[in-house]
């Protein structure tokens, strides 16, 4: 038996001297960008999800193309000047901004019928277009935007959002992701879904909101949904989510360390196949 074991582990080992290297192009929004940036999330997470996916699988080296508040549509607006390169695999994280920016989603016949960057399903056709004449052989894996509970930054409190729970412009987030898996289906392009990913449900983005209470004025811990109607005032209050609060964000919106590790075992199990 111990003769067996250490000849499967002699040829895992050998195996892995054999993977070809992998270069990998990230696109998206903030949850990408933060990767090279933990000191803008307070350090309240060690690494993002690129760093955390190239460490289970080192012969994938990446690049990372996140753009700070960027949406799908403002990406495709700009594809050409963004300075993508060939890659043999690229990541497109992107939506859910245009949600809360209250971009028009449109329909898969935008995707289909390529009809320009006035919506996000036309957007998609046009950042997609871009990489496959990058590189026609790479792998493209659709990420869809996760759930979000109510989003205040953590260095800027009058730069907070509601979270998906409700509609922004007569459109809700989850039509978003459903849009991007309907793309994927079409075009065949593989789609990790973290919008219905169990672990990343609305409830379990935070622990609790810590708002005023408005009839004592007293801090408490509001989980969803309790917190919905409880006003926030940005001016007076304090942070709503302090460390205790953390749990798949940090703050309502941006993964933690457990949520980004969510994420990276989603991309790990899709891109060791590549």
């Amino acid at each position: 038996m111990k003769k067996l074991l250490t000849y499967l582990s002699l040829i895992c080992l050998l195996s892995s001297f054999d993977r070809k290297e992998l270069t990998w192009t990230a696109l998206g929004d903030s949850i990408t960008y933060l990767n090279e940036h933990l000191d803008q999330t307070g350090n309240r997470i060690t690494k993002g999800y690129m760093t955390r996916v190239v460490e289970k699988l080192p012969y994938i080296h990446y690049t990372n193309q996140g753009h700070n508040g960027w949406t799908a549509v403002r990406i495709a607006q700009s594809i050409e000047t963004l300075g993508l390169a060939k890659s043999d695999i690229y990541s497109v994280f992107l939506g859910t901004n245009d949600w809360w920016g209250g971009k028009p989603l449109g329909r898969l016949v935008d995707y289909q019928n390529n009809t320009g960057s006035t919506t996000v399903c036309g957007s998609f056709r046009i950042i997609i277009d871009k990489l496959r004449s990058l590189n026609p052989a790479a792998h493209i894996v659709l990420i869809t935007p996760m759930q979000r509970a109510d989003f205040v930054y953590l260095t800027n409190y009058k730069n907070n959002a509601y979270g998906s729970y409700k509609a922004k412009n007569g459109q809700y987030l989850e039509s978003f992701a459903n849009a991007i898996d309907s793309i994927g289906r079409f075009d065949r392009i593989t789609v990790v879904d973290l919008y219905h990913l169990k672990g990343l449900g609305v409830k379990q983005l935070v622990k609790y909101k810590r708002l005023k209470d408005p009839q004592t004025g007293t801090y408490t811990n509001y989980p969803y949904p309790t917190f919905i109607d409880v006003p926030f005032n940005p001016e007076t209050d304090e942070y709503p989510y302090p460390l205790e609060a953390v749990d798949k964000t940090y703050d309502g919106l941006h993964p933690s360390d457990s949520g980004y590790e969510l994420i990276t075992r989603r991309l790990v199990k899709v891109m060791k196949k590549y």
